[in-house]
């Protein structure tokens, strides 16, 4: 990832100006105290919801420099290409930022077996809450894996 990090452009710092930040033309993310801003990723194709990450200033430089979504995970510490491993690449079809810049959307087309989840299926968001009985429960919506994770990470 050495030559892609060269590529990486840097972010001014945010506009103390409420109006310039919210409907001017820079982009100026508003990292949180961990340096993270949120990032939700859809499907480019039917607008699925595949997967909510984070991404430092690199992970940010590297996919608007490369096309492909870069994250940061907070439980390795580290950046983050996805699909690196999988095959399941994300390329990034649209970006868009919310009102005050601390939230990245990514509308992505995923190569490879199209799953973004690590347990092999096409989106993180597989199980619905439910309460019944009084009680709360997860149930499967029935998207199986694409892949073995078991094969592809070990």
């Amino acid at each position: 990832m050495t030559d892609e990090r060269a590529a990486a452009p840097l972010f001014p710092p945010a506009p103390a100006d409420k109006a310039e930040l919210e409907e001017g033309t820079a982009l100026t993310p508003r990292f949180d105290a961990d340096g993270l801003v949120t990032a939700v990723v859809t499907d480019a194709a039917d607008g699925t919801v595949l997967m909510l990450a984070h991404m430092n200033a690199e992970a940010l430089s590297l996919t608007i420099s490369t096309g492909i979504a870069h994250y940061y995970s907070r439980s390795r510490q580290s950046l983050w290409k996805k699909g690196e491993s999988s095959g399941n690449v994300q390329k990034v079809q649209e970006m868009r930022t919310d009102c005050d810049q601390d939230a990245i959307w990514l509308k992505v087309n995923v190569s490879g077996h199209g799953a973004s989840c690590h347990t092999g299926r096409n989106s993180c968001f597989y199980r619905t809450v439910e309460r019944s009985d009084g009680k709360t429960h997860l149930r499967a919506d029935g998207d199986l894996p694409r892949f073995d994770p078991g094969e592809v990470y070990s």
